[in-house]
């Protein structure tokens, strides 16, 4: 084969990218590479699941080293650091680098807060996920009988982390005392009124309580400060409300928004041999909040787009939906969903959840096609 095969360097274990190797059929003129600093990803819709107790930590999680290995695809166990776009290669923390001719970027984001003092030393990050998890399942090993816990921010993913841990806690015969913090006056935006008040009941009946309005100055060891000098305790503290980007990513000379990579319809980036996909890449054509189900729809487009880019063909645009089915786990085997403005709320939507997550993870199991 003349000039050897090509080379595309798939940029971290999202779950656009897992989805994409998924569906990937290999072939001789395509040499494939997924970067990752670890074999497996967790999957964001069985986190909650995976803190209140219902799934393993092995439910949760994808094997990328298996899948890479189904679909003829190597898996570097690094992390990007960088593009040297002029040669065309992906810089690694290890000192070493790839080359490719096309590459993509799904790497998420962090959920820490840099600018508030201490929350690096004594806070943990929702986001990245793994280390997270991590932290959490150290945590129940060791956690005192009555835990205090502290949620800072407000919105679904924190108050559903919230409900989730004080579910795992009460289950494990502890008696926790957990704050959820939002500087906003309001909790839970951009959810239906609904919604709202069916999640706003949940929390009161898991006895968490709800400071909004509040704005945190410093974490320590113990606990938080508030603006007006409140101090909260807290044996764990968990950070829910950045969006941060990955800094390496402000060095590429790619076309940001706010740090997040620009994409357009083809989720290429403002170089054409770079497509960037999940949280990390900004819809400049349609832009849309950080959620999982828009990484899950990129995929398949992204899939198509880097095989055109690599052989030639067409392109297609990614269009994506303006609203979205959002089911919320209360702790318990309980969900709420939030779909125009009604509350929905029960048992059967748990287990509707629970199916869909499983049924995705099911696409990832080594006897799957």
């Amino acid at each position: 084969m003349e000039g050897g095969p090509r080379d595309l360097v798939l940029i971290g274990g999202g779950h656009a990218h897992a989805l994409v190797l998924h569906g990937w059929v290999p072939t001789p003129e395509v040499r494939v590479t997924l970067v990752n600093p670890n074999p497996t990803a967790p999957y964001t819709g069985m986190l909650p699941g995976h803190v209140a107790g219902h799934y393993s930590r092995d439910e949760m999680m994808i094997d990328l080293a298996a899948l890479a290995g189904r679909r003829g695809a190597r898996l570097v166990l690094d992390r990007a650091t960088g593009l040297d776009r002029a040669a065309r290669r992906v810089l690694l923390a290890d000192g070493e680098a790839l080359p490719y001719d096309v590459a993509s970027i799904d790497v998420g984001i962090s959920s820490d807060l840099p600018s508030v003092p201490g929350a690096a030393e004594h806070a943990v990050a929702a986001k990245p996920l793994g280390s997270y998890a991590d932290r959490w399942d150290r945590f129940l090993a060791s956690r005192p009988a009555d835990p205090r816990l502290v949620v800072i921010g407000g919105g679904t993913g924190g108050v559903e982390l919230a409900m989730a841990s004080a579910f795992r806690l009460r289950s494990a015969g502890a008696r926790p005392r957990v704050t959820v913090i939002e500087r906003a006056d309001t909790a839970l935006p951009g959810l239906g009124d609904g919604a709202r008040r069916a999640l706003l009941a949940r929390m009161a009946r898991l006895d968490i309580r709800l400071l909004t309005g509040a704005e945190v100055e410093r974490i320590e060891s113990g606990g938080v400060i508030l603006a007006d000098g409140a101090r909260i305790a807290s044996d764990f503290t968990l950070t829910v409300a950045g969006a941060r980007p990955q800094k390496w990513l402000e060095d590429t000379g790619l076309a940001l928004e706010r740090g997040f990579v620009r994409v357009g319809p083809s989720l290429q980036t403002s170089d054409p041999a770079i497509f960037a996909a999940g949280d990390c890449a900004h819809l400049a054509h349609a832009p849309r909040p950080k959620a999982g189900v828009f990484a899950v729809r990129e995929a398949p487009v992204l899939r198509r787009n880097l095989q055109a880019a690599l052989s030639g063909g067409p392109m297609r645009a990614y269009r994506p939906q303006r609203d979205y089915l959002k089911l919320i786990s209360c702790g318990g085997r309980v969900a709420v969903a939030d779909k125009f403005g009604l509350r929905l709320e029960g048992a059967l939507l748990w287990r509707w959840k629970d199916r869909i997550d499983r049924r995705f993870m099911a696409q990832f199991r080594p006897d799957a096609p």
